[in-house]
């Protein structure tokens, strides 16, 4: 009986002992492995030697798996490393750190898709909308369509993608709209407000919301002036601008009639506000008639032969 206990005693010391001479250490906040194995130096700083020392495989990436904390300390142990858990862990989770094909690239990728196929911009709308896919860190190239079926008449897709070349694959799905690019200003336009490229944005918007009288070009929009208030982020129609006004009403203008070699002109004065390049009504001040004539720029305007129906010019 006393030489069971003191061998007991004996044990218990020399457990101590080992207790005291092995290293103490803490785990990391995130605990996550790089590669396809978990290892002590994933779970402990200062694990020197024993980091290497491997204790599972690595979930898949951008996955996590939790191991036991008793087989966590005790594999430690066996490696001169003393884990106490005083944080009483239940579970110790690892991450699998990995590169992240997002939501926002694989609906990329399909909207090129179709326009390779049909020529068109669409909108991809995914049916599970948590679709991220993850490629281990070490591997090389992005994500790849593997395969793509799209039925014209629903605009329904299916789509296989590998977050990598080579790399298992994921299925999506969803359905796709077409939709145009539409230019749009980014703020507030005053009435007579002159709009400027710097106003430009742009924005897309299904095709069935784009009536004939939006303004699709930018070019159609530069260089406008605003015949009323025009709010941002919305689309501009032809009748919200005309071209900045560049001869008032009851300026005098000169105003030029040409017809074949014959040019004539006289001095005349502007009925109305016109922009370069409009159609506006002048009096003649030699005849006094009423003749319509095309603005050229500032105080100029003329009747071109042929263009119109008004009177001739008067000298």
């Amino acid at each position: 009986m006393l030489r069971t206990l003191a061998l007991i005693l004996a044990l218990s010391s020399g457990a101590a002992q080992a207790q005291d001479t092995a290293a103490s250490v803490v785990l990391k906040e995130r605990l996550v492995s790089a590669d396809g194995v978990i290892t002590l130096s994933d779970l402990f700083d200062m694990a020197g030697d024993a980091g290497d020392v491997q204790l599972a495989r690595a979930p898949a990436p951008g996955r996590s798996i939790s191991l036991d904390p008793d087989f966590v300390r005790n594999a430690a142990a066996r490696e001169g490393l003393h884990w106490a858990n005083a944080g009483g862990v239940l579970r110790v989770t690892v991450e699998r750190a990995a590169r992240t094909v997002s939501t926002s690239e694989i609906t990329a990728m399909v909207e090129e898709a179709l326009f390779v196929e049909t020529g068109h911009a669409f909108a991809v709308n995914l049916s599970n909308l948590r679709q991220d896919l993850y490629a281990p860190l070490d591997t090389l190239g992005g994500p790849e369509l593997i395969s793509f079926d799209h039925d014209a008449g629903s605009n329904l897709f299916r789509a296989q993608i590998a977050p990598y070349p080579g790399g298992e694959t994921l299925t999506v799905s969803g359905r796709a709209q077409r939709v145009a690019d539409v230019p749009v200003l980014n703020r507030t336009i005053a009435r007579g407000d002159t709009i400027t490229a710097a106003d430009v944005d742009w924005v897309r918007l299904p095709e069935s919301q784009v009536r004939g009288e939006i303004i699709l070009a930018q070019d159609s929009l530069i260089g406008m002036a605003a015949k009323r208030a025009l709010s941002p982020d919305r689309p501009v129609r032809s009748y919200d601008v005309e071209p900045p006004v560049v001869v008032e009403r009851g300026e005098l203008v000169s105003l030029v009639y040409e017809v074949g070699p014959l040019t004539l002109s006289a001095q005349a004065r502007a009925l109305e506000n016109g922009g370069e390049g409009q159609f506006i009504r002048f009096v003649n001040l030699q005849s006094n008639r009423t003749v319509e004539a095309w603005v050229e720029g500032p105080g100029r305007a003329s009747v071109l032969g042929g263009r119109s129906g008004a009177s001739s010019v008067e000298s």
